[in-house]
C-alpha cells in the first residue's frame, strides 16, 4: 500500500456507524453519502480516516475505518456502473443489503432520485434533507480497494500526533508536512495487513440497519 507524501489525509469524525457511511462491504469501500466537504476534497491517491465521535461512546476517538482512495465518481457513474450495482439498497433484504449506499441518480429531465434507504423517509419516501446534503455541494463518490475497516473493534490511536484534538468535522493534514501522519497511517497499515479489504467487526449499529436517519434533525427513527 503506497504512502505518497504528495497526497492527503482526512480526519473526519463518524456520528453514526450503521456501515452506511462508510459502506465496507463487498470488498469495496465507499463513502457516498455524508461528509461532503472530503467527498469534494479528497483525490485519487489521498487517505481518509474515520474516528468515532462523541456519540459513538465505546469507540470515541478511535480509528473505525481507514482508506485510500483508487477511484472517484458522480453519482450517476456510480449508479450506471454495474460493479457497484450490489451495493444497490435493498430494504427487504440482508442487514447488508439494507445499507446499500448506491442511493442518487437522475431521471431523465435531470432531476434527482433518491432510492429507498437509509437515507429515506421511514415509508421510504425521498428525505429531500438528506438529498440535499448529499447532493448539493458535490456530486462525487469515493471509493477505496485498499482499506481498513474495524467497526465496532475501532483501534485507538494518537490523534494528538496529528493535531486532531477536537474530533469534530474533519481535519485537512497535508503528508508533506506531516512525518506523524505518515507514520500513523503506515503503523495502522503495518500492523493490520492481514485484514485489508474486509469487514474486521460488524459496525458498530449494524443491528439496527433496518432504522433510517434524518441528517437535519439527527433522529434516527
Amino acid at each position: 500500500m503506497l504512502i505518497d507524501d504528495k497526497s492527503t489525509l482526512f480526519a473526519y469524525a463518524i456520528t453514526r456507524d450503521f456501515g452506511f457511511a462508510p459502506n465496507p462491504f463487498h470488498g469495496i469501500c465507499t463513502l457516498a453519502t455524508c461528509k461532503p466537504d472530503v467527498r469534494k476534497s479528497a483525490k485519487v491517491g489521498d487517505w481518509v480516516m474515520g474516528v468515532g465521535g462523541s456519540l459513538l461512546r465505546p469507540v470515541k476517538g478511535k480509528c473505525i475505518c481507514l482508506m485510500r482512495v483508487s477511484e472517484k465518481l458522480s453519482f450517476q457513474d456510480y449508479w450506471d456502473d454495474e460493479r457497484f450495482s450490489i451495493k444497490k439498497p435493498s430494504r427487504n433484504g440482508s442487514r447488508v443489503q439494507m445499507l446499500g449506499d448506491n442511493i442518487y441518480h437522475k431521471d431523465d429531465e435531470g432531476h434527482w432520485l433518491q432510492e429507498d434507504s437509509h437515507h429515506s423517509n421511514p415509508d421510504g419516501s425521498p428525505n429531500l434533507v438528506n438529498l440535499r446534503r448529499d447532493t448539493g455541494k458535490t456530486n462525487q463518490v469515493l471509493i477505496s480497494d485498499c482499506f481498513l475497516y474495524f467497526g465496532s473493534q475501532a483501534i485507538a490511536i494518537d490523534l494528538e500526533s496529528i493535531g486532531y484534538r477536537r474530533i469534530r468535522n474533519f481535519r485537512k493534514i497535508k503528508l508533506s508536512e506531516s512525518v506523524e501522519a505518515q507514520n500513523l497511517i503506515a503503523s495502522i497499515v503495518n500492523q493490520n495487513k492481514s485484514n485489508l479489504n474486509r469487514v474486521i467487526s460488524d459496525p458498530c449499529q449494524f443491528m439496527d440497519s433496518h432504522q433510517r436517519v434524518d441528517q437535519g434533525s439527527g433522529k434516527i427513527v
